[in-house]
C-alpha cells in the first residue's frame, strides 16, 4: 500500500521531494509510533545542545527563556479550542509573579502516599470492580487501568473511582498533545503523566503542561529510569516554576535504573529531585555505556548474539 502511493505521486511531475517524503512519512503517522518517538531523540538531543551552548542546565534555559520566545517552539495546531498563544502566553505571564522565590526551593517535597499501577490490563467493569474494593488501603490512583488510547473507557473509570477518592492517572503511553488534550476535555484525569521521550520531545511536552495548567490537573511525571528521570527532572522544574507554580498533588517518579550509564545522573536526597547543575538535558551517556551496547558490535550484543547461536 504504502509502496503504491509513493509510485503514485512520484507521478506527478510537479512535486518536490520534500513534499514526497512528508507525505510518506504521514502515512506511518502523523505524529505517533516510531517516527515520533525519532523526532523526540533528534529534538530532544537540540535541546541538549543548546542549554550546553548556554551553559545552563536545559530547566534554566526555559526559566530564563522570554515567554513569546518560548511559545515560538511550541506548535498549537490542533489544540487550538482548548489552549490559544495567547491563553499559554497569560499563564506564563502570571508564571512570572515569584519565579525567583520559586527557583531557590524547586526540589519536590517527599510523599508517601500509596499509587497503584495496572500497565493497561483491565477492561473498564475490570478496573472498576477491582479498585472498588481496596478505598480502605487508601489509594492515591491507579495509574493506567485500561488501554491508553481509550479516552472514554477512562472517563467511566474516573466517574466510579472519584467519588471512592480514588483517582486516575495516565499519560506515559500517550503519544501526542491531541490525546491530552482530550483526556483533558473528557475532564478524565486527576493526574496527567508526561513522558520527556513518548512526546515530540521538550516542544510537545511544553504544550501539555500549559494545557494541565489551564484545566487544574497536577503533572506528576513518568519516569522509569533508562534515563527518564534525568531529562524529566528538567520539565517538572520548569512546571513549578514558570507555569503550575504549586507543589501541591505534585511528585515525580523515580526508577533507581541504569543511571549507572548517564554522565549527569539525577541526585534524589529526602526522596526529592535535587535541581540539576550541569549544563543541558542531563540526556549524554558514558561513552564506554555506548560502544558497548552499540548493535551488533557492542560487547553487550555479541554476548547476546553468541548465546542464541549456542
Amino acid at each position: 500500500m504504502l509502496s503504491w502511493r509513493l509510485m503514485r505521486e512520484m507521478d506527478s511531475r510537479d512535486m518536490e521531494l520534500p513534499s514526497l517524503w512528508e507525505k510518506a512519512l504521514k502515512l506511518i503517522g502523523p505524529e505517533k509510533g516510531v517516527v515520533h518517538l525519532a523526532t523526540a531523540a533528534i529534538l530532544n538531543s537540540v535541546w541538549d545542545l543548546w542549554a550546553k551552548q548556554e551553559g545552563k542546565p536545559l530547566c534554566k534555559l526555559l526559566v530564563d527563556m522570554d515567554p513569546r520566545a518560548l511559545l515560538s517552539c511550541i506548535d498549537f495546531r490542533y489544540i487550538t479550542d482548548v489552549l490559544t498563544e495567547e491563553d499559554a502566553y497569560e499563564i506564563l505571564k502570571k508564571g512570572q509573579i515569584g519565579k525567583k522565590e520559586r527557583a531557590l526551593c524547586s526540589s519536590a517535597e517527599g510523599r508517601l502516599d500509596q499509587m497503584m499501577d495496572a500497565k493497561q490490563r483491565w477492561d473498564v467493569p475490570e478496573a472498576v470492580e477491582w479498585m472498588s474494593k481496596l478505598p480502605e488501603f487508601k489509594p492515591l490512583w491507579i495509574e493506567e487501568p485500561m488501554s491508553p488510547d481509550d479516552i472514554l473507557g477512562h472517563a467511566a473509570i474516573s466517574r466510579a473511582l472519584v467519588p471512592l477518592g480514588i483517582g486516575v492517572a495516565t499519560g506515559e503511553q500517550c503519544h501526542n498533545r491531541v490525546i491530552f488534550k482530550q483526556l483533558l476535555q473528557a475532564n478524565v484525569l486527576q493526574f496527567l503523566q508526561i513522558d520527556s521521550c513518548r512526546l515530540g520531545s521538550v516542544n510537545e511536552n511544553l504544550s501539555v503542561l500549559l494545557m494541565a495548567k489551564k484545566f487544574g490537573i497536577p503533572v506528576c511525571p513518568h519516569a522509569g529510569g533508562v534515563g527518564l528521570c534525568e531529562l524529566v527532572q528538567h520539565l517538572i522544574i520548569f512546571d513549578y516554576i514558570s507555569v503550575s507554580a504549586s507543589l501541591k498533588n505534585r511528585m515525580c517518579e523515580y526508577v533507581d535504573h541504569l543511571h549507572e550509564h548517564f554522565k549527569y545522573p539525577v541526585v534524589i536526597k529526602q526522596a526529592s529531585y535535587m535541581p540539576p547543575k550541569d549544563a543541558g538535558y542531563s540526556t549524554e551517556m558514558k561513552e564506554d555505556s555506548v560502544r558497548k551496547h552499540q548493535y551488533p558490535d557492542g560487547d553487550v550484543w555479541k554476548k547476546l548474539l553468541a548465546a542464541q547461536e549456542n
